[in-house]
């Protein structure tokens, strides 16, 4: 399988789960990290089966995004226009199955969709604080807007 290539600016981290007769423990992001700049805030979203959350992007505010429960694919749009990997799309699932730590830098458009037959619970570490007067949130609809990318299963 080849690599893909990356959105320029977004990066993946793999996430350690460290089980012992007690439990699990898991970092997701430290201080430490490559990726992280700043803390704003941490939020938990979670989505229904099939239900598709997207697509919106900031101008403010990078989003360090992984799945703690259930299994979602959250995908990535860059139409930033100096970009050099304008028009890509990136696709992650992420979840029970993969744990991995998304970074998305503002201005890319992303969204999410829950694939797993139970609620996905999403996790997002942002690097600004939600400001309730002005919000840092550019929306579009999922389906039928100019980012061209279908959310149906692709079956094979």
């Amino acid at each position: 399988m080849s690599e893909r290539k990356l959105i320029e600016g977004v990066t993946t981290k793999n996430l350690r789960l460290i089980p012992d007769d007690r439990g699990r423990l898991m970092e997701i992001l430290r201080a430490d990290d490559e990726v992280f700049s700043t803390f704003g805030q941490v939020y938990i979203t979670t989505a229904y089966p099939d239900v598709v959350k997207a697509w919106h992007c900031h101008k403010l505010q990078d989003d360090n995004m992984t799945v703690l429960k259930g299994l979602a694919k959250i995908v990535l749009y860059d139409d930033r226009g100096k970009s050099p990997t304008r028009g890509i799309f990136n696709e992650f699932f992420i979840g029970d199955h993969n744990h991995i730590l998304v970074h998305i830098p503002r201005l890319v458009w992303h969204g999410f969709k829950c694939i797993s037959d139970t609620e996905a619970m999403i996790v997002n570490i942002v690097t600004e604080c939600y400001n309730y007067q002005q919000p840092d949130e550019h929306r579009k609809p999922p389906h039928g807007s100019d980012i061209p990318y279908d959310w149906s299963r692709k079956d094979g």
